[in-house]
């Protein structure tokens, strides 16, 4: 499966979670960056608030690309183990990343919800939205951040994703929706026709338009 872009993933995405629309509590949560631009699909179809959690990739030494866990601005995170141990990945480096990763995590979530009262998830229905799923490390800690914020369900919700990593995402919440896993996975972007970045500015004006 191929999507046009991240607004029609986004729209495909929220058809596939219509018994979800306008219930009680419910809350669409999305990713920064690109996972916000589908995210506000899914808000305005399912007819429910939208805000953002900032998880934050904690990249290996030598090579930040490569996810050796994640954190979010509330100091919520998941740690690869065995990638840490096999990397020989010190106690001091993880420490230093993680506050500096948390401190860009509060200052986008800052940014990003101008005017916006605090975010409250206590009792809440939330449904989690990303464009995509590689490792999911991050996924893995906004789910870990959000049930410590007291939801009362957790939905995740991508349009495509590893096998492995599916099946790792769906031992962690109460429901997910994939609209694919393919078995030759690469890179999330190989699944859309145009994958440009987005930018911080992108997900601030999509926030402040939909809660204006």
């Amino acid at each position: 499966m191929y999507f046009k872009d991240r607004t029609d993933a986004g729209r495909q995405l929220a058809e596939h979670l219509l018994n979800y629309e306008k219930v009680p509590d419910g809350i669409v949560i999305g990713l920064p960056r690109g996972g916000v631009v589908l995210a506000v699909e899914v808000a305005k179809r399912l007819d429910l608030p939208l805000d953002v959690v900032c998880p934050r990739k904690i990249g290996a030494p030598m090579n930040p690309e490569f996810a050796i866990g994640a954190i979010t601005e509330t100091g919520e995170g998941i740690f690869n183990k065995e990638a840490i141990d096999y990397l020989a990945v010190s106690d001091e480096y993880i420490k230093e990343t993680v506050e500096y990763e948390k401190q860009q995590a509060q200052r986008r979530l800052i940014l990003y919800r101008p005017g916006m009262p605090p975010r409250d998830l206590k009792d809440k229905v939330v449904i989690i939205v990303d464009d995509g799923l590689a490792t999911g490390s991050t996924m893995k800690a906004a789910i870990k951040s959000i049930k410590a914020e007291g939801a009362k369900q957790i939905v995740a919700a991508i349009p495509v994703s590893p096998t492995d990593t599916y099946a790792e995402i769906r031992e962690m919440v109460d429901d997910t929706v994939c609209l694919s896993t393919p078995p030759m996975f690469q890179a999330v972007g190989q699944f859309y026709e145009q994958f440009m970045s987005t930018q911080d500015d992108d997900v601030v004006e999509i926030m402040s338009e939909y809660n204006q």
